[in-house]
């Protein structure tokens, strides 16, 4: 059934001419229509402009109407990193944090990743599933749309595949545009210790070519960091990776210049990820490059690391995306207007600079700017309605208030205050 939204107050994140990305100075400014309809039919944005051109809808039958009367209207949010596909929780280290602990210091101990990793071991494929349905449903209801989600917690192959087919699932099941990462190189395995070429022996010879035979992910991401996996590990693992039609994404630059972000630029990831540490010289490389630089500054504002230098980054020309990096240990959240918070108030990102942050440069860094991330013509009816506010600026200024009061995904009502 066709949905027609009128006497919106604001229609934000138009598109006539639909772009790949906003970068630079261009990532400050958005196109919005005042007073405007939105029709969608067949689970496409089909027309949209201001109401003294809806009269031609008026009068259609077999069609769901929606007064939007002092409400805004955006395109789903675009969530391109995350990891929500965990078991259990990891508050305990939350107080080890609070103690004075570092995230190296409680990795060492057994904690972090490996941690997360003995939990996902030991709890079924359906109960993993079901705690994880329970986030999809959390990050629907807050305005996400599509939402990038990898592996990294199983560490072992058999555990790796369950993740996998974990996210299969919920691509199956639910109605997000899910996209999914295999990221069996997010910490070295205890029984590993010392031994870290074998398990990237492991990953290159066992795991890639399983994955990649089962279609069960769409890229490969290695946690490329200070204490992590090296630029050469990382190379050979991406090589494998892209010899098997999984593209790259990259872990770079959270802990210290690892060199993540210049091997991430050179096998043409999608997206480099984190970035707290950038300077000149990946700045300078990332130019002219395809790959997006991704922050996630819920992590670095639960861990109290530095900020990455976004102005920095942008006055360069650079596109940035930002997204919520929910996982257990580093950014247990999914609230992507929470992320929109951060970037105004701990980076000083215009409204506008976060508003292209988390949706066309978001679903770029996932590979659906062609469909999702803007109010365009032909592409998927994933918006969501706000409750009544007073302008685009308030969401970010507001960083506790819930503001979606009806979720569409791909034509569909989904939620509906």
């Amino acid at each position: 059934m066709a949905i027609f939204i009128t006497n919106i107050k604001k229609l934000v994140q138009v598109e006539y001419q639909p772009k790949t990305w906003v970068a630079g100075a261009e990532m400050s400014k958005i196109e919005t229509i005042d007073n405007a309809f939105l029709y969608i039919n067949k689970g496409v944005i089909e027309d949209f402009g201001s109401m003294d051109y809806a009269s031609k809808y008026e009068t259609l039958r077999d069609i769901t109407v929606i007064d939007a009367t002092g409400k805004l209207v955006f395109p789903s949010f675009c969530d391109s990193h995350t990891h929500l596909v965990y078991a259990g929780s990891r508050e305990i280290e939350y107080v080890d944090k609070i103690k004075g602990l570092s995230y190296e210091e409680i990795a060492k101990k057994g904690g972090g990743i490996l941690n997360s990793a003995k939990l996902l071991h030991n709890t079924s494929e359906e109960e993993l599933y079901n705690q994880s349905l329970s986030r999809i449903n959390e990050i629907i209801a807050l305005g996400t749309g599509a939402v990038e989600i990898k592996s990294g917690y199983g560490l072992s192959t058999e555990d790796e595949l369950k993740m996998l087919r974990v996210i299969k699932k919920l691509k199956e099941t639910t109605p997000i545009t899910i996209k999914a990462t295999f990221l069996g190189a997010h910490a070295v395995p205890a029984e590993y210790k010392g031994k870290q070429g074998e398990y990237v022996d492991l990953i290159i010879n066992e795991m890639i070519p399983i994955v990649a035979s089962t279609d069960l992910a769409d890229f490969i991401d290695v946690f490329c960091d200070k204490g992590f996996f090296t630029v050469e590990e990382t190379e050979k693992m991406l090589m494998a990776g892209i010899k098997y039609g999984l593209k790259a994404k990259i872990h770079a630059n959270e802990l210290d210049y690892s060199g993540g972000i210049q091997v991430g630029v050179k096998y043409g990831a999608l997206s480099v990820d984190h970035l707290e540490f950038t300077g000149d010289a990946e700045i300078e490389r990332l130019l002219n490059s395809e790959t997006m630089p991704t922050l996630l500054p819920g992590a670095a504002f639960f861990l109290g690391m530095i900020d990455p230098p976004v102005r920095k980054m942008i006055n360069a020309g650079l596109p940035i995306a930002m997204a919520s990096d929910y996982n257990p240990g580093s950014s247990p959240s999914g609230d992507m207007k929470f992320v929109m918070s951060l970037g105004c108030i701990k980076m000083k990102m215009l409204p506008e600079e976060v508003i292209n942050a988390v949706t066309i440069n978001g679903a770029y860094a996932m590979g659906i700017s062609d469909t999702h991330g803007s109010i365009a013509k032909g592409k998927v009816a994933n918006v969501y309605i706000t409750k009544p506010i007073p302008s685009y600026e308030y969401i970010p200024y507001s960083y506790t208030s819930k503001i979606v009061d009806t979720v569409i995904l791909n034509g569909k009502i989904i939620k509906n205050a």
